[in-house]
């Protein structure tokens, strides 16, 4: 029986998911992100059917949702904190005959020390804790690829700080606004030997920076040494292979006993980040992000509703 409206709302997409009580999607629903605007019309849009069918069911919502171009501004949480007290900072209010609750966001002082802000990522990292309790102990090093990719310090259950790389969003514009891949048809620009490749050239050039590798895309193709086809994988792999790089580096000091780095995020994109892991002898622990959204949604909606904590703001 329907229970609940579970939502993952990020930039340019969002996945909706009616849900029993337990968590377990009946039905799911994708739409536009928080950046094409009218989050209110998207989502009445979307639930139209379902509210039909079971009336106005309580929401749970996170990821851009409460950002500034969201549904409402959320402020952030900071760090270092238990996911688990992540639904204190939930806003809940009234709409279109249902109560709605946005998760927080997270910011923190990263490695760098500069400031650092997630959204809908913190929501993964609670599910993944209801999967895999073994999380809570020890020092863990996350990572949770994306267009935005974060690197996260989990020690002991706490959330103690986390590191972003515009990974995902600098390959988009390279890939589709730059000179490095001209091919009329890029195809498959993932995976492969020529990912596999460039994930090699940034291990046997560990001095390079990613600006003084990124230009091998274009100048292999023009030396007959990289298909065009294959331009698109090979970019990606020098920008995977630098995200890792990077973030072994940082975090070395957290690395140096356990070698492992779990992975929270889409099946074919945490494979990629696994790969380059591997070839860098780190060990890997994969879990499915989306499962890992549904389950933190999930223990928000029992931690606010469930209980009876729930209020309009």
């Amino acid at each position: 029986m329907a229970a609940f409206v579970a939502g993952d709302w990020g930039t340019s997409h969002l996945r909706l998911h009616l849900c029993d009580e337990h968590g377990h999607a009946l039905q799911t629903k994708s739409g536009p992100g928080a950046a094409a605007g009218d989050a209110v019309g998207h989502f009445f849009s979307l639930v139209r059917e379902w509210d039909d069918a079971h009336g106005p069911l309580p929401t749970v919502l996170c990821g851009m949702a409460g950002s500034t171009f969201g549904w409402r501004n959320v402020p952030y949480l900071a760090c270092p904190m238990r996911p688990d007290a992540i639904s204190s900072g939930a806003l809940c209010f009234e709409e279109g005959g249902r109560t709605i609750a946005i998760g927080p966001g997270l910011s923190c002082r990263n490695r760098l020390v500069a400031p650092d802000v997630m959204r809908g990522e913190e929501t993964q990292i609670l599910g993944a804790l209801r999967r895999a309790p073994a999380l809570a102990t020890g020092a863990h090093l996350l990572c949770l690829p994306g267009t935005h990719t974060k690197w996260v310090m989990l020690n002991n259950g706490v959330l103690e700080h986390f590191l972003t790389g515009v990974t995902g969003e600098l390959f988009d514009v390279l890939l589709r606004h730059s000179v490095l891949v001209r091919a009329p048809e890029i195809g498959e620009a993932t995976g492969g030997p020529a990912f596999i490749n460039a994930l090699e050239q940034t291990k046997l050039h560990p001095d390079a920076e990613l600006i003084h590798l990124l230009f091998g895309t274009r100048s292999r193709q023009l030396m007959g040494e990289l298909s065009n086809q294959d331009a698109g994988a090979y970019l990606s792999g020098l920008v995977i292979g630098q995200d890792v790089a990077g973030a072994l580096r940082l975090f070395r000091a957290e690395l140096s006993a356990s070698r492992n780095v779990v992975v929270i995020g889409a099946p074919r994109l945490s494979e990629l980040y696994a790969t380059a892991l591997a070839m860098r002898d780190i060990g890997v622990v994969k879990i499915d992000g989306g499962e890992a959204s549904l389950a933190g949604l999930t223990a928000l909606h029992q931690a606010l509703f469930g209980k009876g904590i729930g209020h309009a703001a």
